[in-house]
């Protein structure tokens, strides 16, 4: 064998024994949290909550020691009377709200939420139709140069434009 290959093999002997070793180490400590895991689960287990009984009587002594005394409802009739008269002396504001403010100002919001999607169907399936009858159009007249076709297209499509802005001036 060569230098190299027993190098090669002392060096991989040498890895082999640190990774060993630290196997050894991760399985002490391992063991090692395990006993205080269990000493910790011990120690949580004698440390129980103790349940507090609002609406039940326990029969046995120890536990009416966790009981909690009853409630009593707390006398809410002066606040009543005096949210009462407050309200009263509030009369007039409410004959003061003007009702067309709190109305919306487009009433027909809903109706074109509604319509949306409709209408969104509708311009795709008017784009389809649109490209089919250029492409007809453009067979019929067996244009060979794309570019003036596009071109003769957009000029006719300027046109019928002005044309529809002149009619609605």
């Amino acid at each position: 064998m060569s230098d190299t290959e027993e190098s090669m093999i002392g060096s991989m002997e040498e890895e082999a024994l640190k990774r060993k070793q630290r196997l050894d180490e991760l399985r002490n400590k391992r063991k090692n949290s395990e006993t205080n895991q269990s000493e910790s689960n011990a120690k949580n287990s004698i440390q129980l909550p103790k349940p507090k009984f609002r609406n039940y009587n326990p029969s046995d002594e120890s536990l009416k020691e966790n009981s909690l005394p009853k409630a009593r409802p707390e006398n809410v009739k002066d606040q009543l009377t005096d949210e009462l008269e407050i309200a009263k002396s509030n009369d007039a504001l409410v004959d003061d709200i003007d009702l067309t403010k709190l109305a919306p100002k487009k009433i027909d919001w809903d109706l074109k939420r509604n319509i949306a999607k409709k209408l969104d169907k509708l311009e795709r399936k008017t784009q389809i139709a649109i490209a089919e009858l250029i492409r007809i159009r453009l067979k019929s007249s067996k244009i060979e140069d794309l570019d003036q076709a596009t071109e003769d297209l957009e000029s006719a499509n300027r046109n019928i434009d002005l044309a529809d802005d002149d009619i609605d001036d």
